[in-house]
């Protein structure tokens, strides 16, 4: 029996975060190398043996520090824009461990990804078309289909049933086969994805028979690729995605497919928020309590001009007051300073807060920091990399001159 490490996780320590909070000042994202390192661990450990490959879905936190971690463990590297394709480069990930799934864009910035020579998903008939006259078997390519699954633990991150704007309906297979055909087109992977938050393999295994049957079509493909939406627990009683189960099952069906096809596929994941998820802490100071006839507010030095998720998607995140750990809990209704409606969290169980306490946002490592902006002409919070006893600085906080140095004055 071959050896297995154990994977230990060590939370890291909420005086670390005090302490940044005091050296560095709020609002500040934190991240935990570790904890990175541990998820991308279990992911090997859940598939060992497999032939699967896992390439980190960048758009989660692109910051070039997490990137050459994620490099380092041996992940690939999942984009969705040129410059995540250069940033990928930059961080030094190999051309052929970068794969480039595009929507809606221009075939020039295909042209562009081509000649970094990274792997290209097509998501639509028309640019696959432009595709195959430009270049035709001349450049391997993948293509994305819509299976036509709902999944995914909000709307706005499914991104797989009918009505949405990702890959190519299934039900146009035949003309993507002519236009294959046609223009003599090298097509060696395909490739899906439902959503994001899902907890049911059975959503995975759904796509995956979607997909085979659709890999009959192609003599040449090599890959299938699931996406990934592996979910992440943000509350203390939901549980992350059963990824051995899920992996026993993948492999009992693509063993039962290759021996009946006599083809040898890799599957593909790209996990993101699974990979960086928790590895992020925000940090935030209390500015204000405001007591109400209905309430009582907890008001922040942050807004949704740095922490979003909430907002748009009606994500939780857990929020702890490590200022007074052990103080009496209390109902308090956690907003920020913008001139908006920016509730991060109505009616939560939260130690006593006091002004100038530190609160931390559980979870903040995934589209966080990635979907700041500057509105209210508030600037954007520091990125902080915690290597065990090691603290650096991976962003520095924006200041005021940052919000006019591409305006043109006149």
């Amino acid at each position: 029996m071959s050896e297995i490490k154990l994977i230990i996780s060590k939370k890291m320590k909420d005086s670390t975060l005090l302490k940044i909070a005091k050296n560095y000042g709020t609002p500040i994202y934190v991240y935990d190398k570790q904890k990175i390192e541990e998820k991308y661990e279990k992911l090997n450990l859940a598939f060992k043996g497999q032939k699967v490959r896992f390439f980190y879905a960048c758009k989660a936190l692109s910051n070039i520090n997490i990137l050459k971690i994620i490099k380092n463990v041996g992940s690939g590297l999942d984009t969705v824009s040129i410059n995540e394709v250069k940033f990928g480069i930059q961080a030094g990930f190999d051309s052929k461990n970068i794969l480039y799934t595009p929507n809606c864009v221009n075939i020039t910035e295909i042209k562009e990804a081509i000649a970094l020579g990274v792997h290209i998903n097509i998501d639509n008939i028309s640019i696959l078309e432009q595709f195959g006259n430009q270049f035709g078997n001349a450049y391997p390519i993948m293509i994305r289909f819509n299976p036509h699954i709902m999944a995914g633990g909000n709307y706005n991150i499914s991104t797989g049933h009918i009505d949405s704007k990702f890959g190519i309906s299934i039900h146009q297979l035949r003309h993507v086969l002519r236009i294959v055909k046609t223009l003599n087109i090298n097509v060696e992977g395909l490739h899906m994805h439902t959503g994001s938050e899902i907890k049911d393999i059975e959503v995975f295994l759904q796509g995956l028979e979607v997909m085979l049957e659709i890999v009959r079509n192609f003599d040449s493909v090599k890959y299938l690729d699931l996406g990934s939406g592996f979910k992440v627990p943000y509350k203390k009683e939901e549980k992350e995605t059963d990824l051995t189960l899920l992996a026993e099952k993948l492999q009992v069906k693509i063993k039962e497919f290759n021996q009946e096809t006599g083809k040898d596929l890799e599957i593909w994941f790209e996990p993101g928020k699974y990979m960086v998820s928790e590895s992020g802490h925000f940090l935030v100071q209390a500015n204000v309590i405001k007591p109400t006839p209905a309430t009582v507010f907890v008001g922040v030095n942050s807004g949704f001009n740095h922490l979003i998720r909430p907002m748009f998607y009606n994500s939780y995140h857990q929020i702890e007051n490590i200022s007074n750990p052990k103080g009496t809990e209390r109902l308090y209704t956690v907003v920020g300073n913008l001139c908006e409606t920016d509730t991060f969290a109505w009616d939560r169980l939260i130690n006593e807060v006091n002004e100038n306490d530190i609160l931390v946002f559980r979870n903040a490592g995934a589209y966080c920091f990635e979907m700041s902006m500057n509105y209210n002409s508030r600037t954007k919070p520091a990125e902080i990399l915690v290597d065990g006893a090691d603290i650096h600085l991976i962003r520095k906080a924006q200041v005021f001159e940052d919000l006019q140095k591409d305006v043109i004055e006149i």
